[in-house]
């Protein structure tokens, strides 16, 4: 599998749990690999064969900027829903940090990894629990 990385993506949006923070915006930054296949684009040097990371990105930029989540963790899976739902990533790696969440850390986030088994099973349990 061959991967595209896209690295320090800088947003501000609605994060946190505390009414402090939830008042104003808040820096995060992301980091993403991108499971995908080069080959073709290798081959014929086309933009056409190229898995689009840029129409990917401002989909990210739409979603984070507009959100506001309470945590991290939920941040990163909705954009790993948004990569490999609507994006059709065969995988991704969603990294989010939040700069100053941490007294005497630089930083604060979560790394995970999901394709889209991971939220086809999710659907399928929710469904699942509504018919009981």
């Amino acid at each position: 599998m061959d991967f595209i990385e896209i690295n320090a993506l800088r947003l501000r949006c609605v994060i946190g749990c505390r009414d402090e923070e939830r008042r104003g915006r808040s820096d995060v930054v992301i980091d993403l690999r991108i499971g995908a296949d080069a080959r073709a684009a290798g081959v014929s040097d086309d933009l056409a064969d190229t898995w689009n990371y840029r129409t990917a990105t401002k989909a990210i930029i739409d979603h984070v900027e507009g959100s506001a989540h309470r945590t991290v963790e939920a941040m990163a899976t909705a954009v790993a829903r948004l990569l490999v739902i609507d994006h059709d990533a065969r995988w991704v790696r969603v990294r989010v940090h939040k700069p100053g969440a941490l007294r005497f850390a630089d930083t604060v986030g979560i790394e995970i990894e999901r394709t889209v088994a991971d939220f086809l099973k999710s659907a399928t349990d929710t469904m699942r629990g509504s018919a009981l």
